[in-house]
């Protein structure tokens, strides 16, 4: 292998891919020809994370993996693949989280290069703390159908991954999911957070029952409570029971559950008259007299992309249901099931469901194979994207590699060419935010909500670690005494989850200091109490404290300009989201060339409209089973 290299590297360089040491996380459509491409490159010391098995549905691109390996860890069978390119190279596999406490900070400082083959935020935003508290040079990338990004992040010389704020996730507020659906993809989440009521894990977020709350009604009849439970009529005061525990007690009867979905809740929702004055009506449906007819032909297409009868997914819906009843019994009294895309089961009850009550409310019906791309958030993998990023990293490296890191660029596949014939795009490295409240020298951030309503459990799992990405995070009261609220060890502040912050003396302009070790990273986030955000959200996470007084007093000094007007409401961050994650993804259509200004090095894009948020999506977890590969990030 070595002799392979002559006269392609000189002497100088040829000994330090030799002994360079590499972490690559991920081993998914990049991964796999990033391995190929290091250990054909000379690179001989190789550790790589990853922690997902193979499915049949990554053959296509993964070509490392082959059908006897279906269900094999990744990271091992990549090693055992490229192996075979170069025996002599040392290659480590974990099929372990990157997030696990067993890759510290310490386990980072090891390696001169950390090269990110994700397909998640959260996971990102991870190693992206773990390099800048090791001081190692990230290399991230990220691919999205034919389109693909490439970009290099260093400690103090560059902007990290979170300098900048991502583009918000494709999310619908639970009264439009709930009441008031109007695209395929309302329907689509709905369907999927049935599933999880009836067969997986309950959350109070991802009811499907009539919202009774919503603030269209403004005292409406909507103030009366549902009865989950009740026979023909919805409205009924006696005690409400989980969706679950009902349809356990009918025995998952299909009629009973249909005729409670589809026509008891429907009727309940017509009673919210002031929901359709400006709305069309949903029609209950009847299930001993159900539609027959199908508004298009779809024979001559292949099976999952037909589209049925009315009458025929309750068939579908009726059979699912004695599957997984079954399913979940094997699981035991408290067994759950995860609703998984290439599980035909579960996704023919998520199409079966989201096409009734998308008939229901006169919005198109879609094929099995539309939803599925809606359900898993799929974008088509594209194998010439990943070889092309791939490459791109590996060129990267070698520029650190030289010294040279300064001379890196982040590079953008375009699907077409831009207006300079180019399909790559090369643009000079960013430098750190200094507001930043990853990388900046004291990190800080401002989180709006309200401290009578806002619990300990919220502040923990939706902030700290949802909005905020720690893993492991100790909350402390800066207010002299360190009154610790959150701690890392297990057990020992539980009896705070249910109190809420005000029960602690939090209050408007309190500040608290998080600490997350496994990140070797520190934050402080002060609160500003709110009586109520905009469309009824938790929190909102709004950047520092001299940064949101520097806008009011910018927004009351233009309105002073502009004259009286009524207040605007506060922004927003949380509603029901399609995913419990999502990535950031840089769209270029055909008619939509990225134009970059090289000597500012702002991106700007050349288009008079935005892009639909759902266009592109990426996850990959055993729960949404999402088939794209890396998504780009910005």
């Amino acid at each position: 292998m070595a002799a392979s290299l002559n006269g392609v590297f000189h002497d100088e360089l040829q000994n330090k891919i030799k002994n360079c040491k590499l972490l690559v996380v991920g081993a998914g459509g990049i991964g796999c020809e990033l391995m190929k491409n290091l250990v054909l490159t000379g690179f001989n010391d190789i550790e790589i994370v990853d922690l997902d098995t193979i499915d049949v549905s990554n053959l296509n691109r993964q070509f490392l993996f082959h059908k006897e390996h279906v269900g094999k860890s990744k990271a091992q069978v990549a090693k055992d693949s490229v192996s075979r390119y170069n025996p002599d190279a040392r290659i480590v596999a974990y099929h372990d989280s990157i997030t696990t406490t067993d890759y510290s900070t310490e386990f980072f400082k090891k390696f001169d290069i950390v090269m990110n083959a994700l397909d998640n935020r959260a996971a990102r935003n991870h190693v992206n703390r773990l390099c800048l508290a090791a001081n190692v040079p990230l290399i991230e990338s990220g691919t999205a159908g034919y389109l693909g990004q490439v970009t290099v992040i260093k400690k103090g010389l560059t902007e990290c991954y979170e300098c900048q704020p991502k583009s918000a996730q494709k999310t619908f507020p639970g009264c439009t999911i709930r009441n008031t659906p109007s695209e395929p993809i309302h329907c689509v989440v709905w369907a999927k957070h049935l599933f999880n009521q009836l067969f997986g894990e309950e959350d109070p977020d991802q009811d499907v029952s009539p919202d009774t709350e919503d603030p269209e009604l403004a005292g409406d009849a909507g103030e009366t409570a549902l009865n989950t439970g009740a026979k023909g009529d919805a409205h009924g005061g006696i005690e409400r029971k989980s969706t679950r525990t009902w349809a356990h007690d009918t025995g998952y009867n299909p009629q009973k559950l249909f005729n409670k979905l589809f026509h008891d809740d429907i009727k309940y929702l017509l009673s919210m008259e002031k929901l359709w004055e400006k709305r069309k009506r949903p029609n209950p449906l009847d299930f001993n007299n159900l539609p027959t007819s199908v508004v298009q032909s779809t024979a001559s297409l292949i099976k999952d992309q037909q589209i049925h009868s009315v009458k025929k997914y309750a068939e579908m819906f009726g059979n699912c249901l004695d599957s997984l009843k079954v399913e979940l019994a094997k699981q035991g009294p408290d067994g759950i099931l995860v609703w998984d895309k290439d599980d035909d089961v579960a996704m023919d009850f998520v199409t079966a469901t989201s096409n009734i009550r998308a008939h229901i409310f006169s919005i198109p019906i879609k094929s099995k194979f539309d939803i599925k791309s809606m359900a898993g958030n799929i974008i088509p993998a594209i194998a010439t994207t990943n070889a092309i990023i791939a490459g791109l990293i590996v060129m990267e490296a070698l520029k650190i590699l030289s010294g040279n890191i300064e001379n890196c660029k982040t590079v953008y596949l375009n699907r077409q060419p831009a207006s300079r014939k180019q399909l790559l795009a090369p643009c000079a490295l960013v430098k750190p935010n200094p507001e930043c409240y990853v990388c900046a020298d004291k990190p800080e951030v401002t989180v709006l909500l309200n401290t009578q309503k806002t619990s300990i459990k919220t502040l923990e799992d939706k902030i700290v670690k949802g909005h905020l990405g720690m893993v492991e995070p100790d909350v402390e009261i800066d207010d002299g005494k360190g009154t610790i609220i959150i701690t890392s060890e297990e057990g020992e502040t539980d009896a705070n989850d249910e109190k809420m912050l005000s029960d602690f003396n939090i209050v408007n302009g309190t500040r608290l200091k998080c600490d997350d070790f496994l990140q070797n990273y520190n934050l402080v986030i002060t609160i500003q109490h709110v009586e109520k955000l905009e469309d009824n959200v938790e929190f909102s996470v709004v950047g520092d404290a001299s940064a949101l007084k520097a806008k009011e007093q910018q927004k009351e000094e233009d309105q002073n300009k502009a004259g009286p007007s009524n207040n605007a409401p506060l922004p927003s961050t949380s509603k029901t989201q399609v995913e419990d994650e999502d990535d950031d993804l840089l769209i270029i259509e055909p008619e939509q060339d990225v134009v970059l200004d090289l000597s500012s090095t702002k991106r700007k894009r050349k288009a008079s409209e935005e892009l639909p948020d759902d266009d592109v999506k990426s996850k990959k977890s055993k729960a949404d089973g999402t088939d794209c590969d890396n998504a780009i990030i910005l």
